[in-house]
């Protein structure tokens, strides 16, 4: 029997990230090649007329699986019914802003898209926010947002994690599919933590550790981690644009694998509401590694943490506390 359509948010839709991750869902890839959709589309009034070149794009585009496509700007019209919401649109820091100054712009945005998401969307919404302070902006959803379950927000670090794979396969010369349970911990910053102290290898003769394939702790410990925190930086420097299609990309495997389960034995990182694992303090949006099944994500337990990892947690945990003080500072 053929599926129901599910409606899926896109904000920022005309922007870079939102013209490269329409297709991918209208397409299939974030869920499932028989799972039809119907795009909501969202951006600010000054973008309409590219959101709406945008859609004819996906009208020209003739995809099979696109059941309809509503592209407005108005937030309570992009809203309603929608069972995913993938928020890209953000304020983003310009020359001479302080960060206060950008996080008051984004509460203001997040305060009245939750409002709308918690009066409009469809029961057990599942959101992603991608744009930045990400882990920050779904705790302002969260806060105002009641109604929708607390694990039901989400931020996307799925984007470090593949940074993170895509860096030990190219240092092992071995395939990413073939490389496995990396964890990024805490902000989508460039105080997070990547983390192979558990990640595997699928070798001819077995999976290995990637700490041991490696042989390197200089460069796990030092190169490696400072490269997967600046990449997004190091992008911009070479296209003199952010980051677009891997972003997509990556919100598409976090809804898909949400939605759809992960690979037994399989994590990946999300930020998630911190229930105080791994000494994490309760209240933040924090990535950790998590299994999916059923449509419900599970933040995996008992790893050990080692000395140089405490520190690194903590240290990305102190980052989100003052972040979170600085956002509710602006809501004062």
């Amino acid at each position: 029997m053929a599926k129901g359509p599910v409606r899926v948010l896109v904000t920022g839709a005309a922007g870079q990230i939102g013209y490269a991750l329409v297709p991918m869902i209208a397409r299939g890839v974030m869920l499932g090649a028989d799972q039809p959709v119907i795009l909501h589309l969202l951006d600010i009034p000054p973008a309409a007329e590219a959101l709406n070149g945008v859609k004819m794009e996906l009208v020209d585009a003739a995809f099979p699986l696109l059941k309809g496509v509503v592209a407005t700007t108005d937030v309570v019209e992009a809203c309603t019914g929608v069972n995913i919401a993938v928020m890209v649109g953000g304020f983003p820091r310009k020359e001479g802003m302080e960060r206060k100054d950008v996080m008051s712009k984004n509460v203001s945005i997040y305060k009245s898209q939750a409002s709308a998401l918690e009066k409009h969307a469809a029961a057990n919404c599942k959101v992603l926010v991608v744009a930045n302070p990400a882990n920050t902006n779904a705790l302002i959803l969260k806060e105002f947002a009641p109604s929708i379950p607390e694990k039901n927000i989400t931020c996307l670090t799925r984007l470090d994690h593949n940074r993170a794979l895509g860096q030990v396969s190219e240092r092992l010369n071995v395939q990413v599919s073939d490389v496995k349970n990396v964890i990024i911990w805490g902000n989508h910053s460039s105080s997070q933590y990547p983390d192979v102290n558990h990640a595997t290898v699928k070798t001819p003769s077995g999976e290995k550790a990637v700490r041991e394939l490696v042989a390197d702790d200089a460069w796990l410990t030092g190169e490696f981690i400072t490269t997967v925190q600046q990449r997004g930086a190091a992008i911009i420097k070479a296209r003199k644009l952010s980051r677009a299609l891997s972003a997509a990309s990556s919100a598409c495997d976090h809804i898909r694998d949400w939605v759809l389960g992960t690979p037994e034995g399989t994590w990946v990182s999300m930020g998630v509401y911190s229930d105080g694992s791994y000494n994490v303090p309760s209240g933040l949006i924090y990535s950790f590694p998590v299994t999916c099944q059923n449509g419900e994500w599970k933040i995996v337990q008992g790893l050990s943490i080692d000395e140089f990892s405490r520190k690194k947690l903590d240290a990305t945990a102190d980052e989100l506390s003052e972040e979170k003080a600085l956002a509710y500072s602006c809501l004062s």
